[in-house]
């Protein structure tokens, strides 16, 4: 089963959380603050990251945004379980580039499903054979191949790295109304039906970078 690294300085949240991930088959390793989440993260390699914003040592921002500059953890789904509330906050933790933001207290099935979504977009990403990644795919190169406004081409790389139309909208202050007429107008330009169609269309228009 997936391995999981839970990072949260409350060692009564990290034992709870750890409990409700193993009875469903996963296996856990804890980080007490975010310096050590990130050396086990590269050392242990899990399949995802649960973790806290406020802590010792290194907060939560921090650890994303360093596991993001590394290659060899720059695509590993990262969900930010915390007490922060505020849309601002969840927007800043999204751009740094986090894939999911759940409040605390959250349910144990809000949990589990955002946990089980993200590895089966980390598999389908995995499993797909493509001309470039999905960190070539920034909004310059998609305006450049594809054609598409700056704003478009902004949503489409957003829609690349796995992002739902409410998280797309949280991260660049705008409507969801707004986000779905311009995917409308990016599908209509790209001749497809659909974000799936869209995102290997991108893939295999852009040029990989070297």
């Amino acid at each position: 089963m997936e391995k999981i690294l839970v990072i949260d300085d409350d060692p009564k949240i990290r034992k709870q959380t750890c409990a409700l991930l193993q009875s469903e088959g996963y296996t856990t390793v804890e980080a007490r603050n975010g310096r050590e989440g990130i050396t086990l993260a590269r050392s242990e390699k899990p399949a995802l990251v649960l973790c806290d914003i406020t802590m010792p040592e290194m907060n939560g921002h921090r650890v994303v945004e360093s596991l993001r500059q590394d290659p060899a953890t720059a695509h590993l789904p990262f969900i930010f379980l915390t007490g922060w509330s505020e849309r601002s906050d969840q927007r800043t933790g999204m751009n740094l580039g986090a894939d999911d933001y759940l409040v605390k207290p959250v349910e144990p099935v809000d949990l589990l499903g955002a946990v089980q979504a993200r590895l089966r977009r980390r598999q389908q990403t995995t499993g797909a054979t493509r001309a470039a990644s999905v960190a070539d795919a920034t909004p310059g190169a998609i305006e450049r191949a594809l054609g598409l406004t700056a704003r478009e081409a902004e949503i489409l790389s957003w829609v690349v790295q796995g992002k739902t139309n409410p998280e797309i909208g949280t991260i660049l202050g705008i409507q969801l109304t707004t986000v779905k007429k311009h995917l409308e107008s990016i599908f209509t330009k790209l001749g497809v039906e659909n974000r799936t169609a869209a995102v290997t269309s991108v893939l295999e228009k852009i040029t990989p970078q070297s």
